[in-house]
Parts: C-alpha cells; sequence; structure tokens
C-alpha cells in the first residue's frame, strides 16, 4: 500500500515557477514508478510527466516538455515535479500517482495509487 501527498501548488503570474512535491509513504516507494496527470475546470484527467524507479528514465507530454522537470529522492520517498514558463493553460488540479512497476507509463489506468491532489493556478 502507498499513500501520496501533494504539495507546493499555488497561484503564480504566468512565466513563473512552481515546484510540486508528492510525499509516498510505503516500503514499496523506491521500486514504483511514479507519475504526475492534471485534470484542468470541465476536462478529462491527462498525462504530464512519470519517472522510473531509478529516475534513470523520464517521460514527458509534449505540451510541457522542455518546461517541466520531474524528479525523484528515494532517500526521501519523494516525487517532484519543477514546472517553469508556466502558462495559463497549466492551470489545474495535479495528481500524483504510483504504479506497481519499475517504469513509467502514459496512461492513468497503469497507475495503482493517487493522491487527492494539488491546486496550480496560473494568472496572465
Amino acid at each position: 500500500q502507498v499513500q501520496l501527498v501533494e504539495s507546493g501548488g499555488g497561484l503564480v503570474q504566468a512565466g513563473g515557477s512552481l515546484r510540486l512535491s508528492c510525499a509516498a509513504s510505503g516500503r514499496t516507494f523506491s521500486s514504483s514508478a511514479m507519475g504526475w496527470f492534471r485534470q484542468a475546470p470541465g476536462k478529462e484527467r491527462e498525462f504530464v510527466a512519470a519517472i522510473s524507479w531509478s529516475g534513470s528514465s523520464t517521460y514527458y507530454a509534449d505540451s510541457v516538455k522542455g518546461r517541466f522537470t520531474i524528479s525523484r529522492d528515494n532517500a526521501k520517498n519523494t516525487v517532484y515535479l519543477q514546472m517553469n514558463s508556466l502558462k495559463p493553460e497549466d492551470t489545474a488540479v495535479y495528481f500524483c500517482a504510483a504504479r506497481a512497476y519499475r517504469s513509467g507509463s502514459y496512461y492513468e489506468n497503469d497507475y495503482d495509487y493517487w493522491g487527492q491532489g494539488t491546486h496550480v493556478t496560473v494568472s496572465s
């Protein structure tokens, strides 16, 4: 069992930066791939980024590639999402997710555990 708690969301102006954190509990974190997804108002949840269990492989949606960076610290049971050059269209609730496999995935159905989400609002 893995429990996930996101933090770091907030209100930021376009062009600004935020770093989201996802703290995980459970012994399996270090062997779990992790992902970030987001859901904008009135839209379906979409993939943002993922990282393999070791951090050696990362995956990004085209819409955030070059602006967002996913990383993890297995000693702290934490995964991060550094978001730079934020745009109003990045406004969403951001969710952290864990899957019981070592490789990341673009598909939300491949993830077994989810956090409650953290709100990110980017003003123009």
